[in-house]
């Protein structure tokens, strides 16, 4: 086959020409994705002063402004794909494809996606609550699109897909504000039980930050009638910032003033009896 020096010559003055009218258009996609993010940059630095000014919840600031931030960068991909010459239809004709594509392999972000609109509309906790969920306990640290994050008392950070959350059991212990406390007592057979009834509860009248009037007046009851033990149950009203201290307080108070009184806080025990071959038998315990 003979070498065309001239066909090779028009490839290479097409091609160059070709380039050529792409620059501009490949330098207006520069332009535009610069200053398209100098843009977004600039209105979430809006949003966020807006959202410090009209002091919202902060569960709502940070989705909306997550929200916003995405939808702004998605429309600036759109842009300057449109700024290299890609046609508008077959541009939406290729982001449907693409977005079932995506939305098939990424049902779990979409799922995640749904969760936090759920979360953000139902409002089962918000920024700052103590909640127990997913085999996790911890204080809310953030609401995002996709996540929630908290952090447990040993302050790990836990991620928690809102996909998850929005359909399973929460429990948020700081939503009402006060807690009731119900602490398991137990005293031997022998013991006097009005007598540890009476110093358990005027430990807890005692306290001044037990709550009363409109909450139900601190009680003690019996519960059980164990194998070693009377068990009874001490029951009392705080507030969420006062109840740990408290509940760690009349634990260690209450069993100083009971063991004062001779009341015993007995341990399981069990009878052994042991028999040898010659049939005497030991017992023990």
């Amino acid at each position: 086959m003979d070498f065309d020096i001239t066909q090779w010559e028009d490839y290479a003055n097409k091609f160059g020409t070709k380039i050529i009218d792409f620059i501009p258009s490949l330098i207006g996609a520069i332009l535009t994705l610069l200053i398209g993010f100098y843009i977004i940059k600039l209105i979430n630095r809006l949003v966020k002063k807006f959202f410090d000014k009209k002091d919202y919840d902060v569960t709502l600031e940070k989705f909306i402004a997550d929200l916003i931030n995405w939808t702004l960068k998605i429309l600036l991909f759109v842009l300057v794909v449109t700024q290299l010459g890609v046609e508008s239809a077959s541009l939406v004709a290729v982001i449907g494809a693409a977005g079932l594509a995506i939305g098939l392999a990424l049902q779990g972000s979409l799922s995640n996606f749904a969760g936090g609109v759920l979360i953000l509309l139902l409002r089962p906790f918000k920024v700052g609550d103590w909640i127990s969920a997913q085999g996790v306990d911890g204080s809310v640290k953030e609401i995002s699109i996709f996540n929630t994050r908290l952090i447990t008392f040993g302050n790990q950070e836990a991620v928690i897909p809102n996909g998850k959350l929005s359909n399973d059991n929460i429990i948020n212990y700081s939503s009402l504000g006060v807690r009731r406390n119900a602490q398991t007592w137990g005293i031997s057979y022998d013991s006097d039980i009005k007598l540890a009834k009476d110093i358990l509860l005027e430990l807890v009248n005692e306290q001044e930050t037990v709550l009363h009037d409109p909450h139900p007046e601190p009680m003690i009851v019996v519960t059980e009638l164990a194998d070693s033990s009377v068990n009874m149950s001490l029951r009392f009203w705080a507030t969420n910032d006062d109840y740990w201290a408290l509940h760690w307080y009349i634990l260690e108070e209450g069993k100083r003033r009971l063991e004062d009184k001779g009341i015993v806080i007995p341990f399981p025990q069990r009878d052994v009896h042991v028999f040898n071959e010659s049939g005497a038998t030991f017992s023990g315990k």
